[in-house]
């Protein structure tokens, strides 16, 4: 997929070069992955480190919105956020947007550190790239299958992966239900349970 992807991203930073420059001079990381795939392939390989435009971009590029990039946090005042680089922002309101964490953090907090060490990696494909390391699996990492636990599954992704995959998911709970054959996964293997 990455090799049919490169070129479409190419082509989009070639249109929209303009707007792209005017972000990088605003402080907006960017890149199109480590190997120029784009967003679709950050998405299934790491599941962040990417931004979809909701008319952000252009607040960002012309300035009315302003970044600082490469800094943290260093404390908050009464009125101000003190950024790791001695930066003062003065603030009435601060909103905490973190994003989401990963899915290989849930097992252990939930269960134990023992179950989601026997379970592994969730999401990914084993890319090698940023935050998907190897070996490569081909299909997204304990998702919408049996876990290396009994009875644990995961179910994640955006509205479309949930609502396209929570049928494959409840047709094999199904199945084992009725007693039928079912695939058991393990690393690198496929098991039938009777």
């Amino acid at each position: 997929m990455a090799d049919f992807h490169r070129p479409i991203y190419q082509e989009i930073a070639k249109r929209d070069a303009d707007l792209y420059q005017r972000l990088e001079r605003a402080g907006f990381l960017l890149d199109f992955g480590d190997d120029g795939s784009g967003l679709f392939m950050k998405y299934l390989r790491r599941g962040s480190g990417y931004y979809i435009d909701v008319r952000a971009s252009d607040l960002i590029a012309d300035g009315r919105i302003k970044l600082h990039s490469g800094v943290n946090i260093e404390r908050i005042q009464a009125e101000s956020v003190v950024l790791t680089d001695g930066t003062v922002l003065p603030a009435d309101l601060i909103v905490y947007a973190t994003g989401y964490g990963s899915m290989n953090g849930w097992p252990a907090r939930l269960i134990s550190q023992e179950v989601a060490d026997r379970v592994g990696k969730c999401w990914g494909l084993g890319s090698a790239t940023t935050k998907d390391p190897g070996p490569w699996e081909g299909e997204l990492r304990n998702m919408w299958k049996p876990a290396q636990h009994p009875a644990l599954w995961f179910h994640g992704g955006n509205l479309h992966q949930s609502r396209h995959y929570s049928l494959y998911l409840a047709l094999q709970l199904k199945a084992r239900q009725a007693g039928l054959p079912t695939p058991v996964y393990g690393i690198s293997e496929v098991h039938h349970r009777a």
